[in-house]
């Protein structure tokens, strides 16, 4: 009975713990399910992390000692006609910071200026650089490292991380400032530059601003290159992987001959002058010279206030390229193509004589010839040769500008011309219905003024000797200034490819005499600048333009003399060219600012230009046997 008790109370107990065991096992199941399930994810992650992207994982670790960037490529170099170098690179050590390997650039930059001391405009530069470029291109801390710089880096590279030197160039222009409106300049790129093209924001990327480095500055930039170099911790480079040098810019071989050039400088001297030599057969432009002039490499390491400031002073305008930027009224530079636009008009013919007695009257207005007696009855081969204004003024009347304007846009004056390069103007020659556009009426007192290069016509030393090309070849020549790009000629255009400029060559004649006539004749207004070379003589004009108006009773007192006008107010003295006078091959223009006397001063010059020209001409030059270049040239082919 007692055992009944004792097994009923056990069965009783048994069945009062059986739940509370069953919830126990089933937490202990959902505890090991829960445990497996975990141990499964982190079996499965451990899988992928080292079987499936064990190699991913291992290249980016590899990259983590790998420092990679990108290379400026070099500039290709400017040549002249025979292979002198007129703009070049230099090796160049910097010092560099390469934002991303740095979590403090800031304090870096700090560290760095404390060894090698920064301006406060490289600070300037270097804290626009960090707010505007990407953090994986390098930033130039300092430029022209020298040997002691760059030992005091390494030295203390553990504590400039990001900080490396770097090789690299700088731009150099060997003739100094000879070439230097023609050639131009290189500076760093701005903001705007690196927003069109993101390669340019690579330290040492320089962008053309003047001349043929900026025409031809997307031939002359290149393709940037790439190395990996391997780094420690502390980023100190152990040793360079890979280098894939960028691919240089192209050489361009430019038109100029630059001794020519050189001789030209001298010719013009110590004056405010410009001079253009061109080719008539081809329109290659073999000298351009604007006086005075500057340095151009000051532009690539920047230009110091203090010299920016000399420059905008000098009343003599060093920065501008006078020769195809700098406009002048024309002065008697301009009669020639009065003459040839009222002989297409039928206007006037070379056999007509106009009286000049020093004066034209025309509305109560008198219009002074420069001669104060006057010429007399003249033809237009004498009006020419004597550089007659009233015969010019009376030419002009009967003509009228449309006319005028119509024919000096066909000899290349108040165009475009296609020359490369940069902030080339294109003139003037004015109109009724120009002047119409501004809000005034047109007199007949412009257009005489106008007969004479004077008013508001207005061209460059660029047009002057384009247009005395054309005069010359009666041929549409183009003046240009590129040969070759990377040794590869460019089309040379012979005269024969060359359109007419649609003007009668009798009349082109009529004119080329006449300016035969100023040089060679007695009396003629440009006598002084007479040649003989070889047998070889040029034709010419001369031209004084004023810049001040000279009141009627001054000029008929007697005692005006524009020599004693103080520099600013004097004339300008131009003076254009072409010879051989039967065979035309060269034509020249020159300008002196201020120069006054046209005859006097611009003329001996470009003789002397002139001279210089057919001397360095392979044609003329003799051998020690007595022939020409040319000649033994073909001997020896």
């Amino acid at each position: 009975m007692m055992k009944q008790k004792n097994r009923f109370k056990a069965t009783k107990q048994a069945k009062k713990e059986s739940p509370a065991r069953r919830v126990f096992t089933r937490r202990a199941v959902l505890l090991m399910a829960a445990q497996t399930g975990i141990l499964s994810v982190l079996a499965s992650k451990l899988y992928k992390l080292q079987i499936v992207d064990g190699d991913k994982f291992t290249e980016m670790a590899k990259n983590n000692l790998i420092s990679k960037r990108l290379l400026a490529p070099p500039r290709g170099r400017i040549l002249d006609r025979y292979g002198e170098v007129l703009a070049n690179n230099r090796i160049n050590w910097r010092a560099l910071l390469i934002p991303e390997e740095t979590n403090d650039a800031g304090a870096i930059i700090e560290r760095f200026s404390t060894l090698l001391p920064l301006s406060d405009r490289d600070q300037s530069r270097i804290q626009r650089e960090l707010d505007h470029k990407r953090r994986f291109i390098p930033i130039l801390l300092k430029d022209f490292l020298s040997w002691d710089d760059m030992a005091m880096i390494e030295i203390n590279s553990p504590n400039l991380p990001g900080v490396i030197v770097d090789v690299g160039t700088t731009r150099i222009y060997p003739q100094g400032s000879l070439l230097s409106h023609l050639v131009g300049y290189v500076a760093p790129p701005n903001e705007k530059d690196v927003a069109k093209n993101p390669a340019l924001a690579l330290p040492g990327m320089r962008v053309g601003r003047s001349g043929i480095e900026q025409t031809q500055d997307d031939s002359l930039r290149g393709t940037a290159g790439s190395v990996e170099m391997e780094v420690d911790s502390v980023g100190r480079v152990v040793s360079q992987l890979n280098r894939k040098e960028g691919v240089q810019g192209d050489d361009i071989q430019l038109t100029i001959d630059v001794g020519l050039q050189q001789s030209v400088l001298a010719r013009l001297g110590s004056e405010s002058a410009s001079s253009v030599v061109m080719d008539c057969l081809n329109g290659e432009i073999m000298a351009m010279v604007s006086n005075p002039s500057f340095d151009p490499t000051l532009f690539d390491s920047g230009v110091s206030h203090a010299q920016w400031s000399a420059w905008m002073q000098d009343s003599r305008t060093p920065l501008i390229n006078k020769a195809a930027a700098g406009v002048y009224p024309p002065g008697s530079t301009f009669k020639p193509a009065v003459a040839l636009a009222a002989l297409d008009a039928g206007t006037i013919s070379d056999k007509d004589r106009i009286n000049c007695p020093g004066y034209l009257d025309i509305g109560g207005t008198r219009f002074h010839c420069w001669s104060r007696y006057g010429h007399g009855s003249v033809n237009l081969h004498e009006a020419l040769k004597y550089s007659c204004d009233v015969y010019f003024y009376e030419v002009a009347r009967r003509t009228g500008m449309e006319a005028i304007e119509k024919v000096a846009n066909v000899l290349g004056m108040g165009v475009e011309l296609p020359v490369e390069l940069t902030h080339v103007k294109r003139g003037l020659i004015p109109t009724p219905e120009w002047r119409q556009k501004r809000g005034r009426r047109w007199n007949i007192g412009d257009t005489i003024v106008s007969g004479i290069g004077q008013g508001f016509v207005h061209v460059t030393p660029l047009q002057l000797a384009t247009y005395t090309a054309r005069m010359a070849t009666g041929k549409n020549i183009q003046p240009h200034l590129l040969r070759s790009r990377n040794g590869n000629l460019l089309p040379e255009a012979d005269i024969a490819h060359w359109s007419d400029i649609g003007i009668r060559s009798d009349h082109l004649q009529m004119v080329r005499s006449g300016m035969f006539a100023v040089v060679n004749e007695p009396r003629g207004s440009g006598a002084k600048a007479k040649l003989d070379y070889n047998g070889m003589q040029l034709a010419g004009k001369t031209g004084t333009a004023q810049v001040m108006h000279v009141s009627r009773a001054l000029r008929e007192s007697g005692h005006f003399n524009s020599a004693n006008l103080p520099w600013k107010y004097r004339p300008h003295a131009l003076f254009i060219c072409f010879a051989p006078y039967n065979a035309p091959r060269y034509a020249v223009s020159v300008v002196v600012e201020h120069g006054n006397a046209a005859s006097s001063v611009a003329a001996p010059i470009a003789r002397d230009i002139m001279l210089d020209t057919l001397r360095r001409d392979p044609a003329n030059r003799k051998t020690p046997l007595g022939q020409t270049v040319a000649d033994a040239e073909l001997d020896w082919q």
